[in-house]
């Protein structure tokens, strides 16, 4: 299940928790939420239009002010976590001294710009090193009111949003770092689960054909040996050749059968554990081979149990949903009665989505025709992804 270029750029499209924008409209987003916070540097522009400045003073300060919002988008806009420590310290010295040298020569108004110093050092350092430089920014922002004239009226004002500006930014910091290793240790349990399903056939194949093999390569060394001095033993070791690599082929069918027509009752539990161990709240119906008609295929029920596992696996592996809900049911359609199996993620989809279809849902649309049956893909609401199975009673393919 996925998100297509055009499903990225549409209304409904948004930003995952923990990861950055990839769109020219989701960095937009960003960064208008951003800049409803320079809301608040309308006292220093209203101090540089009606503040009595000289045209000179006016222009320093304008040019000052621009210089410290470039800084401080910088910081907070751009991956800065990924820079060293002390690179990032230098810059919110930068950003502290321009704040210290706008407030001590343009007066008390200037002073709020140290919220901003508070707010950018949480955003941009580790909350490590975060805890002592947001009190440290909030100790210089009280050091520099009082050497203002007037500045201690507003000190009262900026010291709660300064430390809680900056602690709120630490808090986020630390709830986006929690879900990047949340969406890591999802991956991590998709990988573990895919390797163990290789080693269950490996080991599988293994115990089914070694046995025989072996057989077969004895018994063919021995007609060897027998030849050509007593060619009816050598003929009867031929045909016991023969009859165990037939008994091998039957029994690596009955193996192959058994791993490409899976069960819905089985894939269903899969699915529940599947689900859990990545931490997604799942929605599953219960009594499912009581709820199963009996007039449902074997052909048709693997149809629908492959698009289960297909369904499950996606919202594991890409989707980064929290709640999965899977319904099963049989409904009345115009053409007669059908089995309609339906998966449904809140998440933000996956490699592979219904604008531009993947190697899995092309095999599922096939698997389904072959019993003529449907499947239809695509975002549940503004957010989210539906996956619908169908497959008509008493077909037989």
């Amino acid at each position: 299940m996925a998100l297509t270029k055009e499903d990225e750029d549409a209304p409904g499209a948004r930003i995952g928790i923990g990861l950055g924008p990839l769109t020219l409209r989701q960095q937009l987003v960003k960064a208008l939420w951003i800049g409803i916070w320079l809301f608040y540097l309308s006292a220093p522009v209203t101090d540089l239009v009606n503040g009595g400045h000289s045209p000179g003073v006016r222009l320093l300060g304008g040019l000052g002010l621009a210089a410290f919002v470039a800084w401080y988008l910088v910081l907070v806009f751009r991956t800065v976590r990924q820079m060293a420590v002390p690179r990032v310290l230098a810059s919110l010295a930068v950003l502290a001294a321009q704040a210290m040298v706008l407030s001590l020569t343009l007066g008390r108004e200037w002073l709020v710009l140290f919220v901003y110093v508070a707010i950018s050092s949480g955003a941009a350092l580790p909350a490590k090193v975060a805890r002592w430089t947001v009190p440290g920014a909030t100790a210089l922002l009280t050091a520099t009111a009082y050497a203002v004239p007037g500045g201690t009226a507003y000190l009262a004002g900026l010291l709660i949003p300064s430390l809680m500006g900056g602690f709120a930014m630490i808090g986020v910091g630390a709830m986006l770092r929690t879900t990047i290793e949340l969406r890591e240790a999802r991956a991590t349990v998709a990988q573990l689960a895919a390797n163990e399903e290789r080693l269950r056939m490996a080991r599988d194949l293994h115990d089914l054909l070694g046995h025989s093999l072996s057989l077969i390569t004895l018994k063919s060394e021995l007609a060897g040996r027998m030849l050509p001095d007593r060619p009816e033993a050598a003929a009867q070791q031929v045909a016991d050749i023969e009859r165990v690599s037939r008994q091998a082929l039957v029994d690596v069918r009955e193996a192959v059968s058994g791993y490409r027509r899976p069960t819905l009752p089985g894939e269903l539990a899969g699915a529940r554990t599947a689900l859990a161990a990545a931490g997604v709240v799942a929605g599953l119906p219960t009594g499912e081979t009581a709820d199963l008609p009996e007039e449902l295929t074997e052909e048709q029920e693997s149809a629908l149990a492959w698009s289960l596992r297909e369904a499950v696996t996606n919202v594991v592996r890409h989707s980064g949903a929290k709640r999965c809900a899977v319904t099963l049911q049989t409904t009345q359609t115009l053409e007669g009665p059908v089995v309609e199996l339906a998966v449904t993620d809140d998440g933000s989809g996956g490699p592979g989505g219904p604008g531009a279809p993947g190697n899995g849902l092309t095999g599922l649309t096939e698997r389904l025709e072959a019993v003529g049956g449907t499947l239809s893909a695509g975002p549940a609401g503004k957010s989210g992804f539906r996956l619908i199975a169908r497959v008509p009673l008493g077909s037989r393919s």
